[in-house]
């Protein structure tokens, strides 16, 4: 018995013990299969990037590169000011990580605009797939995730309805919207401190919904089409989704919207409040479409003529999903860059007496013309319109939002930059490139209507470039050209917090002043 018990134990000794080996076996071969594979994944990116090596670079961070610098100053809202600090850096091309995936930052304005020309024109580059990822996250298919033929379609059927010619239509529309901020101005109670950017947000967005979705600028008139507009909960909801954008776009996970955390409750109320606000009106253009009518008696004509009709009639590849994903697409497009930019020119002027009394003396003699700002005396306002350039040139509010990718190996300034890279770039930096713009800090307007040879070339590179340029430039410069000149012609004013308010700057999805522009206004005797 003992000897029978003895030999059981050895043998069961001896098949634990095995068992033992063959789980360390197998754990040790499992570590060194990953660390293989990620070595191998080391190598193969290091000689697929090989080329870029020889580009400046800020510190990494082992496996995550400059992953954690970017998400960091994404919650901060400063990644616009990470990325010009790192061109005052390290210069006007340099090389960021994502892990193993490079970016390509530039911030020289002409190297900038032939890129993107170049490259969108021959197909060497494209929008890159996680940023249009990210943009039709926001809300589903728009015009800004799409490319190729889905893009083109998209653009196409838009595209006349923001042509210069189109736009000049609705300059009451745009009139009727500034005289609205004139007249909220002229009830502020003494000293007059106002926080402009909020009222400028107002103006656009009562603008851009307008021509859009056909609601009045009134506020005090309603719309049977749909609710009213209900500018702070629309902007809050737009806010939102658009912070949800950027995260991603730099490197947030998509999935992670699905987790019980505040950022994803506030990021699904806000899309469903966005869909509730449009879908009356989107239905009611798809019936219109349906029943082949126009004269529907509980229409306004102001819906009949705007743009979400229009579109729904002659653009059948359009469903009431895609046209509400459109409409916020326009919406948020439509509002903050005018608004902030707005904002900018106005602290500026306050900033640049010469400049604010050059400009007041412009629109005071077109005034006298015609007893007002109109289609006939607006081609005088070069100096206004080159104010806003100016304004652009220095607070460039959507600076970096939408990167490009190569598609192919790409020479940019005699680098090779290879397939599968992400082309961005700084526009604030590239606004102050002093190669390009003389004394880059000073605010001179004038820069923009020199006619020698120097000067008459300047790249305006604030909406974009190539057949992608921003599809809402020509409502934006005359917007806000109205809204500027009515301001140098009914008020004085100074900023309450001086310059700073010029330099604290939060980001968004836009660039925007984080005090809100606060400003104290005086009456203009006689105005």
């Amino acid at each position: 018995m003992d000897l029978g018990r003895f030999m059981f134990q050895s043998i069961t000794s001896q098949i634990n013990g095995s068992s033992s080996f063959l789980s360390y076996l197998v754990m040790v071969l499992g570590v060194t299969s990953i660390a293989s594979i990620l070595i191998w994944r080391w190598w193969k990116g290091k000689e697929t990037y090989k080329s870029l090596q020889s580009l400046p670079s800020p510190p990494q961070y082992w496996v995550l590169g400059n992953l954690p610098q970017v998400l960091a100053a994404v919650k901060q809202k400063k990644l616009f000011q990470l990325f010009f600090d790192w061109s005052q850096q390290f210069g006007p091309m340099y090389v960021i990580w994502n892990g193993r995936t490079p970016s390509v930052i530039l911030s020289k304005p002409k190297v900038i605009e032939d890129t993107i020309i170049n490259g969108m024109r021959d197909g060497s580059l494209i929008r890159a797939k996680q940023v249009r990822q990210a943009w039709n996250d926001i809300s589903g298919s728009i015009m800004l995730g799409e490319t190729g033929t889905q893009w083109q379609w998209r653009r196409q059927a838009w595209n006349p309805e923001f042509s210069s010619s189109n736009i000049s239509k609705y300059l009451e529309i745009i009139s009727q919207a500034c005289e609205q901020v004139i007249e909220t101005l002229k009830q502020v109670a003494p000293p007059k401190e106002v926080e402009v950017d909020p009222l400028f947000v107002e103006l656009t967005m009562r603008v851009i919904s307008s021509f859009v979705l056909g609601i009045p600028v009134d506020r005090n008139s309603t719309s049977q089409e749909g609710s009213p507009l209900e500018v702070s909960k629309v902007y809050e909801a737009m806010s939102i989704v658009g912070y949800r954008f950027l995260r991603q776009a730099t490197g947030e996970k998509r999935w992670m919207k699905y987790l019980p955390t505040q950022n994803s409750r506030d990021y699904w109320a806000a899309r469903r409040y966005l869909t509730e606000f449009l879908t009356p009106r989107v239905d009611l253009a798809l019936k219109m479409r349906e029943q082949n009518q126009t004269d529907f008696p509980q229409v306004s004509s102001l819906f009949r003529e705007s743009m979400l009709v229009k579109i729904a009639a002659k653009e059948p590849k359009y469903d009431r999903e895609t046209l509400i994903s459109e409409s916020i697409e326009l919406l948020i497009a439509g509002t903050d860059t005018t608004a902030h930019t707005l904002s900018f020119a106005v602290g500026e002027l306050s900033l640049n007496p010469r400049v604010f009394q050059q400009a007041r003396d412009i629109v005071d003699q077109a005034w006298q013309k015609e007893s007002g700002i109109n289609l006939k005396n607006l081609k005088e306002l070069a100096y206004i319109r080159a104010i806003i350039k100016e304004t652009l040139r220095l607070y460039s509010v959507g600076s970096g939002s939408s990167p490009l990718e190569t598609q192919r190996d790409t020479l940019i300034e005699g680098t090779v930059i290879p397939r599968g890279t992400r082309v961005s770039w700084s526009m604030l930096a590239a606004g102050r490139d002093p190669e390009v713009y003389a004394n880059p800090e000073e605010f001179r307007p004038e820069r923009w209507l020199d006619k020698n040879k120097e000067t008459s070339s300047l790249p305006m590179i604030h909406f974009g470039s190539g057949s992608h340029r921003c599809l809402g430039e020509h409502l934006s410069m005359l917007e806000g050209t109205m809204m500027l000149a009515l301001f140098v012609r009914h008020f004085d004013w100074e900023l309450v917090n001086g310059r700073s308010s010029l330099e604290k700057l939060q980001q968004n999805l836009l660039i925007y002043p984080s005090d809100r522009m606060p400003i104290r206004f005086r009456g203009r005797n006689g105005a």
